[in-house]
């Protein structure tokens, strides 16, 4: 039996094409049935091709309004951030100044020593009305002013010093040595810090100097910090000596007194 056209044109669907199933009279059934089939596959796979054709470009276009709208009112995407800062917890600044407190505590620190807050490379110095700042970032507190002159550069400082970390722990101290530190001023053999800490004390006076790190000594290896941090030095000026030249024969060295 042969199929007309008409009969296979009736019962072909939209979307196919009256090109999927053209007929003659030439052909059986069985091949002109064939041929719509595959021609009717064809059709169906193009159509789901172009439906994830346009869910895909629906999506993206999705993803763009979406970054565009946190973009423009502020919100933070899910993108990676870089130089992005923490905001400060004041609990959590609390906690770190109760946590070093305690240690100093534990320490033996002297009273009112100052707290130091340590979050990554940023610290924060906490100390009374009793200290001044200066420009220079140091930061001292004058026990007792003393009297006489101000050292000078080519003078020698007699001075005892106690130093402590920022833990309120003591690292040094000429009392426990027995005998005071000399020192000629401008010879360079202070750290600047504590050479502008001492630069303008007299003779009896007693001061705590509190010394940031660019005003600290090197670090590294071979030397006895291993860490940029603050330094604390309370330090009693006893004296302040004239300093000449002597000269005999080829010996040259200088005397203080």
């Amino acid at each position: 039996m042969l199929l007309n056209s008409s009969f296979l044109l009736s019962n072909i669907s939209f979307p196919y094409t009256l090109s999927a199933c053209h007929t003659t009279q030439a052909f059986p059934r069985q091949t002109l049935t064939f041929q719509c089939c595959l021609a009717a596959t064809l059709q169906d796979k193009r159509v789901r091709e172009q439906k994830v054709n346009i869910l895909h470009y629906e999506d993206n276009m999705k993803r763009r309004s979406l970054l565009f709208l946190l973009i423009t009112s502020g919100i933070p995407s899910a993108l990676p951030a870089f130089g992005k800062t923490k905001n400060k917890n004041p609990y959590d600044e609390r906690r770190l100044l109760e946590q070093n407190k305690r240690i100093q505590r534990e320490n033996n620190a002297p009273e009112e020593f100052p707290s130091f807050i340590r979050e990554g490379f940023e610290v924060k110095v906490v100390i009374s009305n009793n200290y001044v700042k200066r420009d220079s970032g140091l930061i001292v507190w004058d026990f007792a002013v003393g009297e006489g002159d101000c050292p000078n550069d080519g003078q020698q400082v007699i001075f005892h010093y106690i130093g402590y970390n920022e833990s309120g722990r003591r690292i040094d101290s000429t009392y426990l040595q027995g005998k005071p530190a000399k020192i000629r001023m401008g010879s360079k053999a202070l750290v600047p810090g504590f050479e502008e800490g001492i630069r303008d004390m007299r003779p009896g006076g007693k001061r705590r100097i509190i010394i940031p790190p660019e005003l600290g000594p090197p670090v590294g290896p071979s030397t006895f910090f291993s860490s940029k941090q603050f330094e604390v030095f309370d330090v009693e000026l006893l004296d302040v000596q004239d300093c000449q030249r002597r000269t005999i024969g080829f010996y040259s060295d200088v005397v203080c007194n």
